[in-house]
């Protein structure tokens, strides 16, 4: 649980340099984020989704990250978390949902099911539902027209962005939109702070430049973890140089505080 004194979630989002949100997929990574300093941690659905051995998108992460979420409540930073596309279809079966996830900051909620678009006006109506329910947590609206490349263009994205701030979004995230042109125009526009990936070309002060208020790693913490365990393994037995890791001590010692701090 973050310090009165701390800056709210909300807060984050509104200072001279953006936020970065590195996103975990279970416990262990997420004490490693807030190890490292990190004011806030997201969850990425990929990630949690690939360790219940299923596919993203197909709404198989709802009990496990409302078990995330709670696990998640006590530490020292502020918690969002992806909940995919709210996993319902009725917009009060996805506010009730929001408010079950006692502790946290914020949600991401997208705007498309089983990689398609859906209607912005439904959209809409859950943004506005969980903000009814729940107008402290932070309603960080997904539009998916450029990473899914479904009306991906500048105008149609801030036709359901405009949408779901007049339902009550706290921000805009538009995941996929990389190129500086595109995302100068999308800041301008969107009058909450606008979200996106990390893009691999630009840092955070370049996209803080363009308006940019938040920036989150996505999948890419874990899928790089996976890379770099098969590297591990792989040095192993070849015979060859073994990357370097955390050591065992430190980690068993976060665990160690992590399971203090619950008892």
């Amino acid at each position: 649980m973050t310090s009165p004194a701390a800056p709210s979630f909300r807060e984050l989002h509104h200072r001279t340099a953006p936020l970065v949100l590195p996103n975990a997929w279970d416990i262990p990574s997420a004490l490693a984020f807030a190890d490292a300093g990190f004011e806030a941690v997201g969850t990425t659905s990929f990630g949690v989704a690939s360790g219940l051995g299923r596919p993203d998108g197909g709404r198989s992460t709802r009990d496990a990250n409302l078990a995330l979420a709670g696990a998640l409540a006590p530490l020292p930073v502020h918690i969002s978390v992806d909940i995919e596309d709210g996993y319902a279809d009725e917009p009060d079966e996805v506010a009730a949902y929001v408010c079950a996830l006692v502790g946290i900051a914020g949600v991401n909620i997208e705007d498309s099911t089983a990689e398609t678009l859906i209607d912005p006006a439904a959209h809409a109506a859950k943004v506005r539902a969980v903000k009814r329910r729940c107008p402290e947590v932070f309603v960080n609206a997904r539009v998916d027209t450029y990473w899914l490349g479904q009306d991906a263009t500048v105008a149609a994205t801030l036709e359901r962005a405009a949408r779901y701030v007049d339902a009550g979004a706290d921000g805009v995230f538009v995941p996929g939109a990389t190129e500086p042109a595109v995302l100068r125009e999308l800041a301008a526009a969107v009058p909450v702070p606008l979200n996106v990936l990390a893009v691999p070309a630009l840092s955070p002060t370049e996209l803080g430049e363009l308006g940019v208020r938040r920036v989150s790693t996505g999948s890419l913490p874990y899928r790089a973890a996976l890379h770099a365990a098969v590297r591990a393994a792989d040095a192993v037995r070849g015979g060859g140089t073994v990357p370097g890791a955390a050591p065992y001590p430190r980690l068993q010692a976060r665990l160690v505080d992590y399971a203090t701090r619950l008892a």
